[in-house]
């Protein structure tokens, strides 16, 4: 059996052969699959950074959205299989290896090296052939020397996480003796973080990565600009149940500028989208060029800009922030 050492320590030429072993692999058909590999273990885990499990039962697995279809056609396995290995990797099937638990925790915990373990797998599996047809690309970061670097993280304070994880804590303690307690909270910290980032990816993707305030997007020639957008909720994380957390109705997309006022109660939205100014902001439009620019009609829409196929954000959200947030801001 595989130890941390084969998947933390993993060579290259060590990725190399286990590739070329998948690759000459037989589908299974019936009975038993074969144990999963150090490479396919860790590629699930990168690939948990888009895809939540949860969302998939046994009936529903081949409604799995990408990578997972595409791992398991290159792994000859069926999508439940990668699905079910991104559930002992996150802890949520009791009977996972506690080697694959610390790996995850370790990873998670630590972007910046679960991207070079992934830079890795993804160029060994090239070396061997398996091109990007077989395994794309999917976090982007083969062609870019960038850190893998979590999105949303801003707006997650670390003792409003170490609070929502502590019940969790408690039922893994109790049911996972063979965990010890720094794995246990690391890697349920490591979850919220990766929770939030799966939000903020598809809030973006829903938005069309632009300002639903002003339509800013800034794409370069190979990627987006790093920081321009931000995708964050309405009704904050910490206000938030665990199922309103990952809602991407809950979330908007907004340049820095507009997501700060939205934030602070300087503007809101209405159940119809319409964007509103608090009196204070209004008045400073008028007065001054600089807030004009940043706040006048235009740039500042009347009603949110979304995409003709967005999800548009639930109206409890809204009216949750008018509420709590707007009201309550400088008049």
């Amino acid at each position: 059996m595989p130890d941390l050492r084969d998947y933390l320590d993993m060579q290259r030429a060590a990725a190399a052969e286990q590739w070329r072993s998948i690759i000459s692999r037989k589908p299974v058909i019936e009975g038993r699959q074969v144990a999963f590999l150090p490479v396919e273990t860790l590629v699930c885990l990168a690939a948990s950074l888009l895809v939540n499990h949860r969302r998939y039962g046994g009936s529903t697995a081949h409604l799995a959205v990408e990578p997972v279809p595409t791992l398991a056609r290159l792994f000859r396995r069926p999508n439940s299989s990668v699905l079910a290995k991104m559930a002992n990797l996150d802890g949520s099937r009791r009977n996972g290896a506690k080697h694959e638990v610390e790996v995850a925790a370790r990873l998670l915990a630590d972007p910046g090296q679960l991207g070079a373990v992934y830079r890795l797998l993804i160029n060994a599996a090239r070396s061997v052939g398996i091109g990007p047809d077989t395994l794309p690309d999917f976090l982007g970061l083969t062609d870019d020397e960038d850190d893998l670097l979590l999105l949303g993280q801003r707006e997650l304070d670390e003792a409003d996480i170490a609070t929502a994880v502590r019940p969790a804590a408690e039922v893994w303690r109790a049911s996972r003796a063979d965990l010890d307690e720094r794995t246990t909270e690391r890697l349920l910290m490591a979850a919220v973080r990766v929770g939030q980032h799966r939000f903020a990816s598809e809030v973006l993707r829903n938005h069309g990565h632009r300002c639903v305030f002003c339509g800013l997007s800034v794409a370069l020639p190979e990627k987006r600009a790093a920081r321009m957008l931000i995708a964050s909720h309405i009704k904050p994380w910490r206000e938030c149940t665990h199922a309103e957390r990952l809602d991407a109705r809950n979330g908007l997309t907004a340049c820095p500028t507009h997501d700060v006022a939205f934030d602070t109660g300087l503007m809101t939205v209405n159940g119809g989208l319409r964007i509103h100014l608090k009196p204070a902001l209004a008045a400073a439009v008028q007065a001054d060029p600089a807030a004009r620019a940043a706040f006048g009609r235009p740039p500042l829409a009347e009603r949110l800009l979304l995409p003709d196929d967005a999800t548009p954000p639930d109206a409890k959200y809204l009216a949750w922030h008018r509420q709590h947030i707007f009201d309550d801001a400088v008049p």
